[in-house]
């Protein structure tokens, strides 16, 4: 007998495939614990559908991924970042920042997770990273860590512990000033 797994079985198969069983495994086991359904013409017919419709929606979000790395493939996102005296970053570039960037820079919603940074960025320079967009679908990017002076950071809107540095720097000046 031909019946159709609404569910995952151990021992037979996967969840909407078209295998053969015994008829009293069938009508003692599948079909009351309702893990399958006789296979009609009217059951196969909406297989068929079901897994074409699937096979359509996959080879859509294929595309768009493609598309989406074409936009970002090879190119740099740069990423400004205060540094200390001798030219070392305050923290490390990570890959949530990175993603941040290509937001900001291509319009383009990436998730941290699905960047990866060829090694721990801590200063400037250029750096090679990959992007996975999605079904299989990734491009590689360099990102570019550029310096920016103290008094530039505050306009980036990062660097919550470097702003209060920036207060007692301006505090001391006075002191000294008077």
């Amino acid at each position: 007998m031909r019946v159709i797994l609404t569910q995952g079985v151990k021992a037979q198969s996967k969840k909407r495939q078209l295998i053969s069983v015994s008829v009293g495994y069938a009508r003692n086991y599948l079909f009351p614990k309702k893990l399958a359904m006789e296979a009609t013409a009217q059951a196969l017919n909406e297989l068929k559908q079901k897994e074409a419709a699937k096979e359509r929606r996959l080879a859509i979000e294929k595309q768009e991924a493609l598309d989406a790395a074409a936009k970002i493939k090879e190119k740099t996102v740069k990423i400004s970042s205060a540094a200390g005296q001798n030219g070392k970053l305050f923290g490390s570039v990570t890959a949530a920042d990175v993603a941040e960037e290509i937001k900001k820079q291509f319009g383009l919603e990436v998730d941290r997770r699905k960047v990866s940074l060829e090694s721990e960025i801590k200063s400037f320079g250029t750096y090679n990273a990959e992007v996975k967009v999605g079904s299989g679908v990734s491009a590689k990017i360099y990102v570019l860590v550029a310096a920016v002076s103290y008094k530039n950071f505050r306009a980036h809107g990062t660097g919550r512990k470097l702003e209060c540095r920036l207060r007692l720097e301006k505090k001391k000046k006075k002191r000294q000033g008077t």
